[in-house]
């Protein structure tokens, strides 16, 4: 029998409804989406129009506002670089968030090593922004605000509304990493004041190797820069050929959540709240770790006093799979930034773990989730006391 998988966060398997839809565009319907002046080619094009109306959907925006990646880590690179080069001559500031994930961070790093200014905004003990410290924060100069969703690790969800009206008020472009609420928040860009956006198709049960970023195109055109040139592919702002098979498992994964998503958040949540009382019940001093409430349904971010996360993976490697922090981190055994940005020790980072559960999770693994974890942390612990 093969481990539980409660680490959904990192990424999920291919609905087989996506797998579905996908698998003629590897074989019958092989045409390039570029190549329209014959029937292969049109309709490879109509596959992908199609999948640019589905996302478009899922966020409620314009199927033109779309614009298809390899995944969230070029679409956050394409925002942030992208605007970056493109307002220049406007200013060189950027605010985002302490607890960003890295495909933030990074390009923020390499902006900072060539000039422009980063602040990056501390969070409270729930993985909250300070609306008056961003609005302290925002500058002349200020070009873009880049604040997540919903964090990958704790789940905490931001008050994204909030930051939208005040990157608006301030004329200020807003980014949002949203490519852990996507498919499991009702999200509205336009109700959210959100001028880019990305998310990835392997988060919601679509194929690796995929994404998307919504370009605002309302009232006045977002001017970004490409980072990617070569063939004027994507409104000139991503070239290259487009990936048909992986565009149409996005757009038929967008569509699935679309329709599903209201009914599967609840029953993650129900999931979630029985592991949770479950582990309370038998792990002394457990705690969570992000907001107790304000956070994704299916997410479970938990501190467990004296147990080293490590030691833990290894002794349910056979039994349970979760993580110990974000998924784009996992060749460096470092303690998770998102903990320690919170305000708690090393300590508690290196004690901490991440369950995050999916579709296929049942109330019986759930159970059987509990009873490996209790079991598991009340041996560590005792080795400890001997």
């Amino acid at each position: 029998m093969r481990p539980i998988y409660m680490d959904h966060h990192a990424t999920t398997p291919v609905d087989q409804r996506v797998l579905e839809a996908m698998l003629p565009y590897f074989t019958e319907e092989f045409g390039n989406a570029s190549s329209i002046d014959h029937e292969y080619g049109s309709r490879a094009d109509e596959a992908v129009q199609q999948a640019r109306s589905q996302v478009a959907r899922l966020i409620r925006a314009k199927p033109e506002e779309i614009i298809f990646t390899s995944g969230a880590t070029e679409s956050n690179n394409l925002a942030i670089l992208g605007v970056a080069e493109a307002l220049a001559d406007k200013g060189r500031h950027i605010i985002t968030a302490a607890t960003e994930h890295p495909a933030i961070l990074d390009p923020c790093l390499y902006l900072e090593r060539h000039g422009w200014q980063i602040t990056r905004l501390p969070v409270d003990r729930f993985g909250l922004v300070d609306l008056d410290a961003l609005q302290r924060a925002i500058r002349p100069d200020t070009v873009l605000i880049s604040i997540m969703t919903a964090n990958n690790e704790i789940g905490t969800i931001a008050p994204i509304k909030a930051i939208g009206e005040i990157a608006r008020e301030h004329g200020v472009l807003f980014h949002t990493d949203a490519t852990q609420a996507a498919g499991y928040l009702p999200l509205d860009v336009q109700e959210l004041h959100v001028d880019l956006l990305s998310l990835s198709g392997h988060k919601m049960y679509g194929p690796k190797g995929i994404g998307a970023l919504y370009v605002r195109r309302f009232k006045r055109s977002l001017r970004l820069e490409a980072q990617i040139r070569g063939g004027g592919h994507e409104r000139g702002l991503r070239s290259g050929t487009l990936n048909v098979p992986g565009i149409v498992g996005l757009g038929k994964a967008a569509e699935i959540a679309s329709r599903e998503m209201r009914q599967e958040s609840e029953r993650l949540r129900r999931l979630r709240d029985r592991l949770w009382e479950g582990l309370r019940a038998r792990v002394p001093g457990i705690e969570i770790n992000g907001h107790p409430t304000q956070r994704l349904p299916h997410n479970l971010n938990i501190y467990l006093p004296g147990v080293n996360n490590r030691a833990l993976l290894v002794a349910l490697k056979h039994e349970l799979a979760f993580a110990t922090g974000s998924a784009c981190a996992t060749t460096k055994v470092e303690p998770s930034h998102v903990i320690l940005a919170l305000g708690y020790p090393e300590e508690r980072a290196k004690s901490s773990i991440r369950l995050g559960l999916g579709r296929s999770n049942t109330e019986q693994e759930i159970d059987r989730a509990v009873d490996s974890l209790a079991g598991a942390v009340e041996e560590l612990t005792h080795k400890l006391r001997i």
